[in-house]
């Protein structure tokens, strides 16, 4: 008997063609079009599996009685202004940040917005029900060529600031952004370098990207440029690195735009953030008398706090950042037109953050499911809070399992560094043991 398939914090995620296979594709197809009535939208990253796996999602859905329309090599979040403008919902053949030999499905709901659980849970039941494949591959559709242009021109639009004056560097993390980023940002005048953008089908995320900023470091100190833009493999979240070389993550930019928002009087009460966000972050907002609400990992909880509060704003340290009131899910292009023009208006990035806050240390030890152990890790924490002297309100520690990879992913901070090293050092030395 097939094991029934889940959805994870992000859609389907695992081995192409082991987990995420031409059949369980094609299965998706016919699920979305039993859910929904209105077009569908397909869009896929640069990885060598994504375009077998999206034909068979193709092919699933015209099976199933649904109006496809392939918007070739395209980013998630292009996906989802596509869908929006054109009163649809989507699909997306992507991992994200993983790697080449990964991939992943994920179904974005009506006007590119993530799932609620209870159409994700009818997706789900649709596709385990799905007859199977009729085949293990199926031939191309046609492209409509130009949603790439509708949502490059979109992007513009909501962003229509003068960044002439900066020269940037791009990132593209040889995924999907390699095929919009530069022209987008070159359209606006402002001197464009760009990285990482010749995918082959195998060097998505390899070194590069969001998750490997070193390159794009060097290159901004070396061409003394500006302000550098990293994106992932579907282009969703962005990294930054200021003109000196620091590398500003999604709790730097969420200050930034939340003190800026606040003072044009545009945050609308507060901002929202997962349990991830640094300890310094929250202490910098509170003292500005800006409200924090924090949720689990994920950016649809971010986006549903958002909503339930009425919020424009928010995101998480990995990048996601989402402006509810300009995009229906977090855009890394998005956010790096945003950030540029932020730089414009109120000066370098680096003397920004400097002034704006100041990060508390951190940690993130990854350990593999097999061999955590929770008690292990309380009594490491323990021991070591009673040695150092750490009262409660300096002090955090986080344990969740990953969404998308077979770890568990644990989050120690304080105001005392050597505690938060020690600690990582006690933590590597029991689950490598």
């Amino acid at each position: 008997m097939v094991e029934p398939v889940r959805f994870g914090t992000d859609g389907i995620r695992g081995r192409a063609y082991e987990q995420i296979t031409v059949d369980l594709a094609y299965r998706l197809g016919r699920a979305v079009a039993n859910v929904f009535s209105v077009p569908v939208f397909v869009g896929y990253d640069t990885r060598e599996s994504s375009p077998p796996l999206a034909a068979a999602v193709l092919a699933g859905l015209s099976a199933g009685g649904a109006v496809a329309i392939n918007l070739g090599c395209f980013t998630t979040p292009g996906v989802a202004v596509i869908a929006q403008q054109r009163n649809g919902v989507g699909v997306v053949v992507s991992a994200s940040h993983n790697p080449y030999y990964d991939n992943g499905l994920k179904v974005l709901g009506l006007g590119g917005t993530k799932l609620d659980h209870a159409t994700e849970k009818a997706v789900a039941e649709a596709l385990n029900a799905a007859p199977p494949a009729p085949s293990d591959g199926f031939g191309d559709v046609a492209i409509d060529e130009e949603a790439e242009h509708d949502y490059a021109a979109h992007l513009r639009k909501l962003v229509p600031g003068d960044i002439s004056s900066l020269h940037i560097v791009l990132d593209c993390a040889n995924g999907a952004a390699s095929h919009v980023a530069h022209e987008l940002f070159e359209e606006t005048g402002a001197r464009i370098t760009t990285l990482h953008d010749k995918p082959t089908g195998r060097n998505i995320n390899e070194e590069c990207g969001s998750t490997h900023i070193e390159d794009l470091t060097a290159k901004v100190l070396e061409l003394g440029a500006d302000l550098g833009l990293a994106f992932d493999g579907d282009a969703d979240r962005l990294i930054a690195v200021d003109a000196e070389g620091h590398v500003r993550d999604g709790d730097d930019l969420m200050i930034l735009f939340a003190l800026d928002f606040a003072e044009r009087h545009q945050l609308g009460g507060g901002l929202v953030v997962t349990s991830m966000s640094n300890l310094g972050l929250r202490r910098a907002l509170s003292a500005r008398g800006i409200a924090i609400v924090e949720t689990d990992v994920g950016d649809r909880n971010v986006l549903m706090a958002l909503e339930e509060n009425s919020w424009p704003f928010g995101g998480e340290q990995s990048g996601h950042l989402i402006f509810r009131h300009l995009a229906p899910t977090g855009d890394g292009l998005l956010t790096g037109l945003i950030l540029a023009d932020l730089v414009v208006r109120r000066g370098p990035l680096a003397e920004q953050a400097r002034a704006a806050w100041l990060r508390v240390p951190q940690a993130l030890i990854n350990v593999k499911e097999s061999v955590y152990d929770d008690d292990a890790v309380l009594a490491i924490f323990s021991e070591l809070r009673a040695l150092f002297g750490i009262a409660d309100d300096d002090v955090r520690l986080i344990v969740r399992p990953s969404g998308t990879e077979p770890v568990v992913r644990v989050m120690v901070e304080a105001l005392d560094g050597a505690f938060v090293a020690e600690f990582s050092t006690r933590m590597r030395s029991h689950f490598s043991a």
